[in-house]
């Protein structure tokens, strides 16, 4: 949530004022004192290669709906990010999957509902049959040398460098 969108404390009702506080702009109540700090948006999504192939899903929503991705979503406030990303696999391809690593943390938000934070990570298939759900209106493997359109800047740079 954007920061100026807070107008009033949730604590008493009061109108907040925008003022530097703890070194950056933040809404706070004058009455109460209590001051606003916007958490990150955390996502988590999964790499999973068979060979020279790679697991992607085509988004069904906007932004960047058609676009392809991988299997990934937001992480709940009390879920653990690897759980997330398996969850999120499930969810998008029918697969389950084992998480190996962590490969990479993104930052940076590509666009206003987003993510702050991406933690990728590597896992490989458990069971499962592959039937795109959820948000994905397609789940395909595609070889590493010839992929789709991706949706996220995030995403290319990842599989580029890989």
């Amino acid at each position: 949530m954007n920061p100026h969108e807070i107008k009033y404390c949730p604590r008493c009702g009061t109108a907040v004022v925008h003022r530097i506080s703890f070194g950056r702009e933040r809404p706070v109540c004058p009455a109460c004192r209590w001051i606003h700090f916007a958490d990150p948006k955390v996502a988590a999504a999964v790499l999973v290669e068979a060979g020279e192939r790679i697991l992607l899903v085509r988004r069904a929503n906007e932004p960047f709906r058609g676009l392809w991705t991988l299997p990934a979503g937001f992480v709940d406030a009390d879920e653990d990010p690897a759980r997330a990303a398996v969850r999120e696999c499930r969810e998008e391809t029918g697969l389950e999957v084992a998480i190996n690593a962590i490969i990479a943390i993104r930052h940076g938000r590509e666009h206003p509902r987003g993510a702050d934070f991406v933690i990728f990570y590597r896992g490989q298939v458990t069971g499962g049959e592959l039937q795109a759900g959820d948000d994905a209106e397609a789940a395909a493997w595609f070889e590493r040398g010839s992929l789709p359109g991706l949706a996220f800047q995030s995403t290319k740079e990842l599989l580029i460098s890989r």
